[in-house]
């Protein structure tokens, strides 16, 4: 299974991210550091949590949004597509990564309903 093989590849480059684990989610994995949520692998690909300050340097390098569909629609989340030449490139990956572990951080938590 070819996502497989991409989820070892992105966790052996993050390997220096203390507390790294990835969780199946709806048929892709969440990406945590400890307890905080800041990564998607899905498809062969890598997305990670943005703010809108750190969205613009995925999208001058032409990375989009993470996307999927629900009941008809297309809903889009505060995560970008990490760049090729950024994922092929342990520690500028790992810096990548503690920004997007640094915004999930500060995100406030969602209130659970009662």
């Amino acid at each position: 299974m070819p996502d497989d093989s991409f989820k070892s590849f992105v966790l052996d480059q993050l390997s220096a991210l203390p507390e790294l684990r990835a969780r199946a989610m709806f048929g892709a994995h969440g990406l945590y550091c400890g307890e905080k949520f800041f990564g998607i692998l899905d498809e062969g690909r890598l997305f990670f949590k943005t703010d809108a300050a750190s969205q613009k340097d995925y999208m001058e390098r032409g990375m989009k949004p993470f996307t999927y569909e629900m009941k008809g629609k297309t809903m889009t989340m505060a995560y970008h597509e990490v760049p090729p030449d950024v994922l092929e490139t342990a520690p500028e990956l790992v810096a990548w990564a503690q920004r997007a572990i640094k915004i999930a951080a500060a995100a406030k938590p969602k209130k659970k309903a009662r």
